[in-house]
């Protein structure tokens, strides 16, 4: 609205001479946006995003419960919770977007995977010219940050605030309830062929520090490092940790049967997660810590004399 516009609006609510009212006003309505997202680029909006895209399962939960799920009109085909994610139109996956339908449902926002989404598809993204934040949190600290900007970038900020307040009190609950707990060396089995694990940059990690838990591979520099099965053994885990995204029973423990002397396996100390929790950076990650932490738990007491 022109600042002559602004002027008649005002005056028809009766503001006629009050110092400084009118600039303000004219400010507020023509402020921008600005938030920096996970690749260090800062986003600049005009107005809050009506029409957004989440490219990612983990994004369209956390634009949900930054009270933004209203806003989103396309999804990719895995973005299935809460519920109501089922029913947005689908624009294929982060492997193989359908560029054309994402121009036409006119978005003004599309957030994305940082490092889950191939370069090849960002740089189609890019090409279209619709703002593109970019998301991966770290941390679970950076899950209720994550909450906070898209909440901004939605212009549901105090939605998104008291969400990230209440995930991170949350968090701050569970650290108290489990500090000073015996530490627990384990090996996180992200996947058996070939073996993958986590480093200690994993927003994984991060739950397996809250539980009282140590990373064995903390130390690697990949971010999702491929080990082998002696390096697993020479760290000497006391627990191995899986997820039931490859594995409902055991399978995913045979390879280890082989090396019974190893602490983990003699005391079959060998935990498996639902994935659906564990494995996603939003607020879901709280019931995958809570999983984690009383897990760990029963091996302590397991294993006092």
């Amino acid at each position: 609205m022109t600042s002559l516009g602004w002027r008649r609006q005002l005056a028809r609510l009766g503001f006629f001479a009050v110092p400084g009212l009118l600039s303000i006003f004219a400010a507020s309505a023509c402020a921008e946006i600005r938030v920096t997202d996970d690749s260090g680029q800062t986003l600049v909006l005009k107005a809050p995003a009506q029409r957004i895209i989440s490219l990612a399962p983990h994004t369209t939960e956390l634009l949900f419960a930054a009270g933004a799920g209203t806003r989103i009109v396309g999804a990719d085909r895995y973005s299935d919770h809460p519920p109501e994610a089922r029913n947005i139109p689908r624009i294929g996956d982060s492997s193989l977007l359908d560029i054309e339908r994402i121009v036409a449902l006119k978005p003004d926002l599309i957030v994305v995977w940082l490092h889950g989404t191939p370069e090849r598809q960002l740089s189609k993204l890019r090409a279209i010219r619709i703002p593109v934040f970019h998301n991966e949190p770290r941390t679970l600290a950076d899950i209720s940050r994550s909450l906070v900007q898209l909440g901004r970038l939605a212009g549901t900020d105090a939605y998104a605030e008291k969400a990230a307040g209440d995930f991170a009190a949350a968090v701050a609950e569970l650290r108290a309830q489990y500090a000073g707990r015996l530490p627990v060396p384990l090996f996180y089995q992200l996947w058996t062929y070939p073996l993958l694990t986590i480093n200690g940059e994993h927003l994984i990690s991060d739950v397996v520090r809250l539980c009282g838990g140590t990373n064995i591979f903390a130390d690697l520099k990949a971010l999702v490092p491929t080990v082998n099965s002696e390096a697993v053994v020479a760290a000497k885990p006391e627990a191995i940790v899986t997820t039931s995204g490859e594995f409902s029973n055991d399978e995913a423990f045979r390879v280890w049967k082989k090396f019974p002397s190893m602490r983990a396996v003699a005391r079959n100390a060998f935990i498996i997660l639902d994935s659906g929790t564990i494995s996603r950076h939003s607020p879901q990650i709280l019931e995958g810590a809570r999983g984690l932490c009383q897990r760990l738990d029963v091996l302590r007491a397991q294993q006092k004399p």
